[in-house]
């Protein structure tokens, strides 16, 4: 990568012509910063505060857990039927980064307000209604986050450009995981020795978490150009209209460009498939592979690194053979990795199998990524992966609806292992329906 300024090519600066490192590093400081959302609010603290804590005593036959299960269904509903249309959006008129401005700017305001959600059941309502939206908001967030990746990197660079991006996005959660842990959560109000009372030690983890994701989405904000508004051939419409315009899209991407369709169909499989070995990964830990909840910790944190290291390494592999060769590689490696557990007993061996399994994950999320960037004409990029939002919203049942039916028939947590293999298996097969070659679509404006 060059250290001088971003120059663009004849796409009217929706392609970078050479890479800035400095423009690389402020867009991948999203992907950093995002993770408090990500990792702290969604995955590891906040929603476990809400479920085991604010909604503990909550009345009736309903659980606290299931009604934050309904919350996040209904925000998927939302994100399908949002994320296209303010994807095309955001590339129609050169709104990417505003819309991305505004969207996390969003975000940010409804993880502070979560420090209003006092350990009181009658608080619950105000939680899930913070966390769905958030979800929402995120999830729209984002595509036009996606959408700039080809502003900072060109064709040679895309797949080491998408690569560093996902592996910020895993170290930079542990990281604050690690903070708000030892600073704010452990033992009894960590070493800052924060009161429980009314969970104010989680609640200020909301606080530090806005305020982490605001400092590290500046960047992207400050260094890297808005999109010209004449480098969409998308017509600038209303909201209404835009779904007008959207429908013409589809079609005429299954006329003419039936190749990305299929690659979304196929991604939303086996992207679910990946979903679910860190949904369901600490799990099976717990329960078959005999590690505590002291011990799952550490494995989580290993195995995000895993995940990251795998990422930033895959991305020069991505460059030179493509993306595909990358998905399809992660892809089978998980599948041998995954029938290897299946008959593998113990906390060590979860260790060895368990983190290599995670190894693969960041580099089949970062190809595709990469993958539909290249199969995406100029312009289009967020209305794009819009459609790839959407598509993983409308594919995200199966790996728990499977999980849970394995589980079920072999009576053991272990069989779940199977159904998520067959979401990756399935993934696999469709992937092998879209054409082999994939030549970036940037090279047409060169």
């Amino acid at each position: 990568m060059s250290t001088g300024r971003t120059s663009h090519a004849d796409g009217g600066g929706a392609v970078a012509r050479s890479t800035s490192r400095g423009q690389v590093l402020a867009w991948s400081f999203w992907d950093w910063g995002s993770a408090a959302f990500n990792a702290v609010i969604v995955t590891f603290v906040f929603s476990v505060y809400l479920t085991d804590g604010v909604g503990k005593d909550l009345p009736g036959p309903v659980s606290a857990s299931t009604w934050l299960a309904w919350s996040i269904a209904a925000g998927s509903l939302v994100i399908a039927v949002l994320a296209p249309v303010l994807g095309q959006r955001s590339d129609a008129g050169g709104r990417r980064k505003r819309s991305l401005a505004l969207l996390t700017g969003a975000v940010v305001v409804l993880m502070a307000l979560m420090f209003f959600v006092k350990d009181d059941y009658h608080y619950l309502w105000l939680g899930l209604l913070l966390i769905s939206l958030g979800i929402v908001l995120f999830e729209l967030a984002q595509v036009p986050y996606f959408a700039m990746l080809r502003q900072v990197s060109t064709p040679e660079t895309v797949g080491r450009v998408s690569g560093l991006g996902w592996g910020f996005g895993y170290l930079g959660g542990i990281v604050l995981l690690i903070i708000v842990f030892v600073g704010l959560i452990s033992g009894d109000g960590g070493l800052l020795g924060v009161t429980t009372d009314d969970g104010l030690n989680i609640r200020l983890v909301a606080i530090v978490s806005a305020v982490w994701f605001l400092v590290f989405a500046l960047p992207v904000l400050l260094f890297v150009p808005e999109l010209p508004a004449e480098a969409s051939p998308l017509p600038r419409t209303g909201f209404v209209d835009s779904y007008r315009v959207l429908f013409a899209e589809v079609r005429t991407m299954w006329r003419d460009d039936r190749e990305t369709l299929k690659f979304l169909i196929a991604s939303a499989l086996y992207r679910d498939g990946l979903a679910g070995v860190f949904t369901f990964g600490a799990v099976i830990a717990v329960s078959v592979y005999g590690f505590t909840d002291e011990t799952v910790i550490p494995f989580g944190i290993v195995a995000n690194v895993a995940a990251a290291g795998g990422a930033i390494l895959a991305g020069r592999f991505d460059d030179r053979g493509g993306p595909r060769r990358v998905v399809v590689f992660s892809l089978v490696s998980m599948m041998v990795v995954g029938t290897v557990l299946l008959f593998v007993e113990g906390s060590t061996g979860f260790w060895i199998f368990g983190l290599l399994l995670c190894l693969f994950v960041g580099p089949a999320q970062s190809a595709s990524r990469t993958y539909l960037v290249r199969l995406t004409a100029v312009g289009k990029e967020g209305q794009n992966f819009g459609l790839y939002a959407m598509t993983g919203r409308a594919a995200s049942f199966l790996s728990p609806a499977l999980f849970g039916l394995f589980a079920f028939i072999g009576g053991d947590d272990r069989w779940g292992i199977v159904g998520i293999l067959v979401v990756l298996a399935a993934g696999l097969a469709a992937l092998f329906l879209v054409a082999p070659q994939v030549r970036d679509r940037a090279l047409e404006v060169r």
